[in-house]
């Protein structure tokens, strides 16, 4: 593969680098891209998919942030990389809230929904009516507006056309989820297994639930873009970033989100991957086998120390969820997943605290 080098730019593989780019351009930034979609979602004529636009950026504005960090491996194209994973990662936080919290449970209605996801990272897809098979209908364009923002962005990508088509297999495995996760709750484990079945093979080190997580990730998307924001990025190399983050690095960092949201899942009834464990012993030790596996996989890449500072990130940043303090489970589960921590993980787990104070 190509060097750590990136446009000239050397990737951070210091997390007090990272960090420095972190609060110097990536969350400023961040926060200007959010209040550009904010307004827009603030003139959406249907009051429930304002309601679900607005309270997609308000609960869920660290995905976006967390996401972002990617542009600080090519600070000379986050121009480019931060309006990108911002919109699409909109898309996503939105959809997801629409079919949460749904008045429909059709198959049909989410799978059409999501559509907009693979116009989104195809440059020259026409526009859908995404609404069309559900009674909330009238967005004003909110949208459109974003698939386009991220057709426009993709298309300004030197290297894109190589990483499209791992950039859709991603999203259709995330599409696919977000259908099956989302229907009647005597349907959806039936479809996902059958689902699985198909793909069971290829990833017969995982189980069941932990491929499905890793499809409801976004990170090998925004890798995938950053890698595309290189002149002359080769077909292999893109295969290779594509098959390094997925699926462990794709899993952890869903199988965290589900871990601290185990209590609100069940209060929602909603689907959570966590809870198809024997036991919180085994989910522990599930968690720590695909951090390890994450760890090997990323020592394949240039600037691997970068990659190594998003798996700590992620620990310390879902470790460090206030959600944890209120489910003892979760907490010793917490513990154990943090015992023997580097300093590395303790260091980002103080700054998520932070970066958390900063946004109350």
């Amino acid at each position: 593969m190509n060097s750590s080098t990136v446009a000239g730019n050397r990737v951070p593989e210091n997390p007090l680098i990272l960090m420095h780019r972190v609060y110097k351009y990536i969350l400023p930034e961040v926060n200007i891209e959010l209040r550009k979609l904010r307004r827009i979602a603030e003139q959406i004529p249907d009051p429930e998919l304002r309601t679900q636009a607005l309270q997609s950026m308000d609960s869920k504005k660290f995905h976006c942030q967390g996401g972002a960090i990617y542009a600080a491996m090519n600070l000379d194209q986050r121009y480019v990389l931060i309006p990108l994973i911002v919109a699409l990662q909109t898309i996503s936080d939105y959809l997801d809230n629409l079919c949460d919290r749904s008045t429909s449970l059709d198959p049909d209605d989410f799978r059409l929904l999501h559509q907009s996801m693979l116009d989104a990272i195809n440059p020259t897809a026409p526009m859908q009516d995404y609404y069309a098979l559900r009674t909330e209908r009238n967005d004003g364009g909110y949208l459109h507006h974003l698939v386009n923002l991220c057709q426009h962005c993709v298309s300004m990508l030197p290297s894109y056309s190589i990483v499209e088509p791992y950039v859709a297999e991603l999203v259709g495995l995330y599409s696919d989820l977000q259908v099956y996760k989302h229907i009647r709750q005597d349907l959806r484990e039936e479809r996902l297994l059958t689902w699985w079945d198909k793909h069971a093979k290829r990833y017969s080190n995982l189980y069941w639930n932990e491929f499905a997580a890793a499809t409801g990730s976004t990170l090998g998307m925004f890798m995938l873009f950053t890698a595309a924001s290189e002149e002359n990025l080769s077909p292999e190399d893109a295969e290779a970033i594509k098959n390094i983050y997925f699926p462990h690095v794709c899993s952890l960092h869903i199988m965290l989100d589900y871990l601290i949201d185990q209590e609100e899942d069940l209060a929602g009834g909603d689907l959570n991957f966590c809870h198809y464990y024997d036991n919180q012993h085994q989910l522990v030790e599930r968690i720590v086998t695909i951090v390890n596996r994450a760890r090997e996989d990323v020592k394949r890449l240039p600037a691997s120390g970068f990659h190594r500072l998003i798996i700590e990130g992620l620990l310390a940043l879902y470790l460090s969820d206030p959600k944890v303090r209120t489910q003892s489970d979760v907490k010793a589960a917490s513990r154990k997943l943090m015992k023997k921590s580097p300093l590395t993980r303790l260091f980002f787990w103080i700054n998520s605290v932070w970066i958390r104070r900063l946004q109350v």
